[in-house]
């Protein structure tokens, strides 16, 4: 099923959605300053996409306040937008009964969106 559900993700925008966010960390690891976000917006295309059968978890490795620093910059400068997009769009595909995985799958995006440092991608059986 959760083949058959990424499928079904790539064709109708996920590619796209993927497309962004591997575009915007290439943008971003120009700069030395960057990269970090850089390897966070890899992670968000990587989860973006092949999203059915992977969660996002936070991780028990002590990053303390750098993480949260980071996620702090990363919200001010652009999380906040991506995640009302991917809210927008959970809504929006949460109104057909068809859509409701699809819109499931942005609210968990929309979740890393807002803090990406100090998690993890894992896959779930």
């Amino acid at each position: 099923m959760n083949l058959f559900g990424n499928i079904i993700w790539l064709v109708f925008g996920g590619f796209m959605i993927a497309m962004e966010y591997l575009i915007s960390s290439i943008v971003l690891m120009i700069t030395i300053i960057g990269i970090p976000f850089g390897l966070q917006s890899l992670k968000l295309a990587s989860l973006a996409f092949w999203p059915f059968g992977r969660e996002a978890v936070v991780t028990s490795r002590a990053d303390g306040c750098l993480s949260l620093l980071m996620n702090i910059i990363w919200l001010l400068v652009g999380g906040i937008w991506i995640a009302l997009t991917h809210v927008f769009w959970g809504i929006v595909l949460s109104i057909t009964i068809i859509g409701i995985p699809f819109g499931k799958q942005h609210f968990k995006l929309a979740g890393v969106a807002l803090s990406p440092f100090g998690r993890d991608i894992i896959y779930k059986n």
